[in-house]
């Protein structure tokens, strides 16, 4: 090409960022679009919902991480379709008006959301995680809780407001279910008077018959075995049939509980729909052998967005970080190779090894064979994590906190916005003055 080629990219996410680094020195003005201003860290995502960092501790302005990338434009918008025939993605701005962006190449990288599985009504008591607003939100659940209970009487009610319960086994699951135990046992046992923190009850549910099914059998084991020395009460082909504000039916079993956290499955953005191609049954695009789409070969599809299988497994690329980073780099590489005039090369995905924590010093790992648990697989879990964070500013702050968190059991961001009431209170209640018998041993 020797005009200029107007590049698309969809997402600010790992995927997107390799895409618009791996175009910068070539003949091509990029437009990277996302309806955030903001990089996300997502495997440090639990985090935050725990209170042990802050966003900002594990996000950067794209703007920022871009700045010295001089033919990327970033653009804060939300894409509203697709034409494939005129080359065109339209976009709301944050002022309501709606845009067309041309493009030569397009790259979507919008990644997914969590999926309840055609009851969608479940998302109001049982929030998922998958960005900041979400982490959030599961924070003040979570601390919400203890503070309500706190004040709560009633031993039922109290019961059930110290009963955590996370649907889904999977990483995101396991790490919900250490990390708030850890807070309940460790952090927030000297804070109360009325209430004994270390007595919540944190309920794992997985339909499955192991945590952290893609993992090997000898770590799946390893994994039980550490959340329950932590206190996890870990059920297994247990499938979630109904989630109610007052707790969940596991048939005609029903669980107490005014905190449910969501971690049992993803959903890919309703983006691909605009594509008119086939989907699979979590909505993500059937890509072509150089991640292109079926019949456009001008669009590229990365990340969480993309279903891949991979020739030497058979079996999709998992939808976690690194296969996000190789996917976008690989785009950007065939797209060199289109302004280049040279044949565009398959992709291979390299497995570097999956690993997931559980807690304080518990955690697995498989990588390049090597299969790790405890102490070890924790180090090499925090090492790789602050080495992925993409700003300096985020590594420094990350390895500070966690130092702090391990010599004092704090979680610094432990903070609660005022809780809005669901009725207005009774003038005539009387509360109790709290003495040194309802203290909590």
């Amino acid at each position: 090409m020797s005009e200029r080629c107007k590049v698309v990219v969809v997402g600010g996410g790992f995927a997107g960022l390799e895409v618009a680094r791996g175009l910068s020195r070539e003949n091509a003005d990029v437009v990277l679009i996302d309806r955030t201003n903001h990089h996300l860290f997502q495997p440090l995502l639990y985090q935050v919902a725990t209170a042990g960092l802050a966003p900002s501790d594990i996000a950067a302005p794209i703007r920022s991480v871009l700045r010295r990338v001089d033919n990327v434009t970033v653009r804060l918008a939300e894409v509203t379709n697709l034409d494939l025939e005129s080359r065109e993605v339209a976009i709301e701005t944050p002022e309501g008006q709606t845009e067309q962006v041309p493009y030569d190449r397009l790259v979507l990288a919008a990644g997914a959301s969590h999926s309840y599985f055609g009851h969608d009504e479940w998302a109001e008591h049982a929030p998922g995680l998958k960005t900041l607003t979400d982490a959030l939100e599961i924070r003040q659940r979570v601390l919400a809780a203890f503070e309500k209970a706190e004040w709560e009487s009633d031993p039922a009610v109290q019961e059930a407001l110290l009963t955590f319960v996370v649907v889904g086994g999977g990483p995101t699951g396991v790490e919900l279910a250490g990390a708030i135990s850890e807070i309940a046992c460790q952090t927030l046992r000297k804070d109360y008077r009325a209430i004994n923190t270390a007595d919540a009850t944190i309920l794992l549910l997985e339909g499955a018959d192991a945590v952290l099914g893609t993992y090997p059998e000898s770590l799946r084991k390893s994994a039980l075995r550490q959340l329950e020395s932590l206190g996890v009460q870990v059920r297994l082909g247990s499938r979630v049939t109904k989630v109610t504000e007052d707790g969940v039916y596991l048939g005609e079993e029903f669980i107490p509980s005014k905190t449910i956290l969501w971690a049992a499955g993803v959903q890919a953005s309703p983006l691909a729909k605009a594509l008119g191609v086939e989907l699979d049954r979590a909505g993500r695009v059937k890509v072509e052998n150089d991640l292109s789409v079926p019949g456009h070969p001008e669009v590229f599809v990365t990340g969480d967005l993309a279903t891949f299988i991979d020739p030497k497994t058979n079996q999709p690329v998992p939808g976690v970080a690194q296969g996000a980073i190789q996917m976008g780099q690989h785009a950007a590489k065939n797209i060199r190779a289109d302004l280049a005039g040279k044949p565009r090369t398959g992709f291979r995905y390299v497995d570097k090894g999956n690993m997931a924590t559980i807690g304080r010093s518990r955690a697995v790992a498989d990588v390049m064979g090597i299969r790790i648990s405890g102490f070890l697989a924790w180090l090499l879990w925090v090492f790789v994590h602050v080495w992925f964070l993409v700003t300096y500013r985020n590594r420094l702050v990350v390895m500070v906190k966690w130092a702090w968190a391990w010599f004092t059991h704090d979680r610094a961001t432990r903070l609660v916005w005022p809780l809005r009431a669901e009725k207005k209170p009774d003038p005539g209640r009387v509360v109790p003055w709290p003495d040194a018998e309802s203290k909590s041993a």
